[in-house]
């Protein structure tokens, strides 16, 4: 029999067994119904349906052999349990005019209660039981109908059954229900009261009605099964790492993955391809925005197929992904679109892999090209913030002696248009970078606009940033800077981000300090080609004179010696004297150079140091056409040794007083700047070109401005006062004076290292 056959007579069947329902029903209970009709009428429900589950009223309750009708609860049903179930068996029971009806399902070696009316007993009895020694398994058995007329005499009752266990007494009628293939997937039972002979219309009233429970139990199981199957993809789909999304032909999205939610986070979900949410902030792997048109699933429907195409989902606020997508059609057996579907890979980690070896070797190529870490630090923070999708970077460089960073370099991308206050120096453990410092480690930060971020809010605001990551440059275990990081969303702690940025910054140390090895090496060379200088010219010098005047002593006569002895005897005592000081510097250099000088560290206050230096000056150039001005504070503190900081205030004043011209100024400031005590001696001569101003503290160098001149001087006072300096942990350098001349800071730490 085929399904649509089956399915018209079943249909056919259960109209005729509803008619014989009503018919029977109003025959044999005719008092029964006449005397319920007020509560028909009160509920709407017609007598014909009395009684049947799920209309709403059950069964009058009757005393019996099975005992009282017991209410039955609402119990949990399984997948195959359905309300057209029971009244089906509410309708065998009426077309028999039996007291109960039951429709079961065979599982296996176990009946499951697929439908009942009337049981006597609650309806967990029957929920599942065992198939054996039941009359019930005996027509799953034997595949053919069975009628017993009494069960209380009957041989076929097992012994064991749950008839004679319970007692009970009345007869019985069950037919096998078939699938399309014949085998026996339940079975349709009537039970009765009392005794009776079961006829020939009981009979074909029960196998219509086991008719209709094939077309039921059927499409029970097929909608099981399409639900298990159902399931299984669910959970597969669920279990993908690509988000999957399909939509019909008219473009209404009807399935979505867990992996698709997750990929599309807080954006509004869409119901259909026309949603702003599919498209919003997406482009392609060229950075183009995607048109409506351009939905890969509507690319599908309209039949294209689409393998590796690259889609980018950024915008303000939210971390940039990278996606690969494949798509294609659905097509049905008649060739026609049925809809399409599309896979979303997440390539975010993959992509953000090969920008990390990108922005590596941009840095590392950015580095090796730079003469200098001023020259390398914006080719280098251009490189992170590229490579990276970030958008400021900031390199910071250490000022131990003045105890503050000092900023190197800072970038950000040319669009945009937000202010970013970049200032020139940061305290120790000021700001992000101070606090990186501080700490000697990372430092990640969510949001710099939220409060305690280590970021004033002024700034914040302005600059529009939001995530940020500070990591201290090294060199081994000492911190010469500091490199930051910032981007325009708030964004998460990134371990490999941090791990990558943690290896860019200890490239950039091993860079600042071969750089310094260079810078060391060559000012070594330096210093060997002017010690051979200075042998050549720079003791050469008294000693000629000396030489001279000697032997122009020994050749004179008496009246020579009374009038030009004594001038010759002065010069020969003052280019001793310029000698000997020569080779007392050098002694204290080479000392200081090699560690052997002692520097005896104890409380100086360096305003009295510089003011006893300055009256030392003003008496000096007592007469000449040169003023000395002074700003100094009453009390300056600091750790360090008295002499030797006398002797590089001593040096810097001489030097401003031999470069100021006639009518020339010096001035002298002191004054605490965080933690460090600046001094600053100010000349108004020549200015020292700016490729020379370093080469000054190498020793016997001789500046331009000193070789036109013709100003006296060996050329070791600078060099002699950065090396006390840096054994106080100091640092001095040159820079341009305002109008004029040229300035000598110094920095000198004002706390015990």
């Amino acid at each position: 029999m085929a399904r649509s056959d089956l399915g018209l007579e079943s249909l056919e069947s259960m109209q005729g067994l509803t008619r014989l329902g009503r018919a029977d029903s109003h025959d044999a209970n005719a008092d029964e119904h006449r005397t319920s009709g007020d509560n028909h009428a009160e509920t709407g429900e017609t007598p014909e349906t009395a009684g049947i589950p799920g209309t709403g009223v059950e069964s009058s309750p009757r005393t019996s052999h099975f005992g009282p009708a017991v209410d039955e609860p609402k119990l949990r049903r399984g997948a195959l349990i359905s309300d057209a179930a029971d009244q089906v068996a509410a309708l065998v029971a009426r077309a028999v005019r039996a007291r109960c009806g039951v429709v079961y399902f065979v599982d296996g070696d176990r009946l499951l209660l697929y439908g009942g009316s009337g049981l006597p007993f609650p309806r967990a009895d029957y929920a599942d039981i065992p198939i054996g020694n039941t009359l019930a398994g005996i027509v799953v058995r034997t595949g053919e109908g069975l009628a017993i007329d009494d069960l209380t005499t009957d041989d076929r009752v097992p012994a064991d059954s749950p008839i004679r266990a319970h007692g009970l007494a009345g007869s019985y009628l069950g037919l096998p229900i078939r699938d399309e293939q014949g085998t026996v997937i339940g079975v349709c039972c009537a039970f009765d009261a009392e005794p009776r002979r079961w006829s020939d219309d009981d009979r074909a009233a029960v196998a219509e009605a086991a008719q209709v429970g094939t077309l039921l139990i059927t499409e029970r199981r097929a909608t099981h099964e399409i639900d298990r199957q159902r399931r299984f993809l669910d959970a597969v789909l669920d279990s993908l790492h690509d988000g999957v999304t399909a939509c019909d032909a008219d473009g209404r999205i009807l399935l979505v993955n867990a992996r698709m939610q997750q990929l599309w986070e807080a954006a509004r979900m869409p119901g259909d391809l026309d949603g702003d949410a599919v498209i919003a902030n997406l482009t392609d792997g060229d950075g183009e925005p995607v048109l409506p048109d351009d939905i890969s699933l509507y690319r599908a429907l309209r039949g294209e197929r689409l393998w590796g195409h690259d889609l980018i989902f950024s915008g303000r606020g939210r971390r940039t992904r990278h996606y690969v997508v494949d798509a294609q059609p659905i097509v049905g057996p008649d060739g026609r679109t049925l809809g399409a579907v599309q896979a979303v890979r997440d390539v975010t980690r993959r992509k953000r892999a090969e920008r990390f070896r990108t922005c590596e070797l941009s840095v590392i190529t950015a580095l090796g090209d730079a003469p200098s870490v001023a020259a390398a630090g914006s080719r280098v923070l251009e490189a992170i913030v590229s490579t990276l999708g970030w958008t400021h970077a900031e390199l910071w460089l250490v000022d131990d002696a003045a105890g503050v960073l000092r900023s190197a370099a800072h970038w950000h991308v040319p669009e945009w248009s937000a202010e970013i206050e970049v200032p020139a120096e940061l305290p120790y453990g000021t700001g992000l970078a101070g606090r990186a410092w501080q700490a000697g480690k990372p430092l990640w930060i969510r949001d710099v606009a939220l409060p305690q971020s280590l970021i004033s809010p002024e700034t914040a605001a302005g600059s529009q940033l939001h995530a940020a990551l500070a990591l201290p440059v090294r060199n081994g275990l000492e911190t010469l800077g500091v490199l930051t990081v910032f981007s325009d969303s708030a964004e998460e702690a990134d371990d490999e981000l941090v791990a990558l940025l943690s290896g860019i910054a200890a490239h950039i140390g091993q860079f600042v300090e071969r750089r310094m090895v260079e810078d060391l090496q060559r000012q070594l060379t330096r210093t060997k080609n002017e010690y051979l200088a200075l042998v050549g010219h720079e003791l050469r010098t008294p000693l000629t004179s000396i030489a001279a005047y000697t032997e122009l002593l020994r050749d004179a006569d008496s009246e020579m010696l009374v009038l030009q002895g004594p001038r010759m005897l002065e010069v020969i005592d003052r280019n001793t004297n310029r000698l000997r000081h020569i080779i007392d510097e050098l002694l204290e250099l080479s000392a200081l150079d090699t560690g052997h000088a002692r520097v005896q560290f104890a409380p100086v206050d360096l305003a009295e140091v510089v003011r006893e230096s300055i009256i030392r000056t003003r008496k000096a150039v007592e007469g000449e056409p040169l003023t000395v001005e002074e700003s100094l504070p009453d009390r300056l503190v600091l750790p360090g040794d008295r002499r030797r900081l006398g002797q590089v205030v001593d040096n810097l004043l001489g030097n401003a007083v031999r470069f100021s011209p006639d009518g020339g100024r010096v001035t002298v400031r002191l004054r605490a700047a965080g933690r460090a005590a600046e001094l600053a001696v100010t000349d108004t001569g020549v200015d020292v070109p700016t490729d020379e101003r370093e080469k000054m503290f190498t020793g016997l160098y001789r500046t331009s401005r000193t070789r036109d001149q013709a100003i006296p001087g060996s050329g070791l006072g600078l060099t002699l006062s950065r090396a006390v300096v840096g054994r106080h942990h100091g640092s001095i350098q040159l820079t341009e004076a305002e109008g004029s001349g040229i300035t000598v800071l110094v920095r000198l730490p004002l706390d015990a290292r």
